[in-house]
């Protein structure tokens, strides 16, 4: 699948930079992925879909805050940009580059 391996985001936010890995398997046609930072405890990545170019997924986060997060990326390749929003909070810039297919 086009957008499975391991993807290390930036994500611009109001508070700050944060610099996480996601990893994307496939199994069966259907798709999986957790999240993690540097000491932090993997996340699952929920309604996780790839269409066309659209990748989308929900994201518990507990730190800096607690956030349930919505990211709607376009993929290109080997790279990825698009928007994670958190509730009614302005939306954050998504920049990504696969590391490992």
């Amino acid at each position: 699948m086009p957008v499975t391996g391991d993807w290390d985001l930036t994500i611009t936010t109001p508070i700050g930079r944060i610099e996480p890995t996601v990893r994307i398997t496939e199994e069966g046609g259907a798709l999986s992925g957790i999240a993690w930072t540097e000491g932090a405890e993997p996340e699952e990545l929920l309604d996780l879909e790839f269409d066309g170019a659209r990748l989308t997924w929900r994201q518990r986060v507990r730190r800096p805050l607690r956030l349930n997060l919505r990211f709607e990326l376009d993929v290109d390749g080997d790279e990825l940009s698009g928007v994670s929003r958190a509730g009614r909070l302005p939306a954050s810039t998504v920049r990504g580059r696969r590391t490992r297919s």
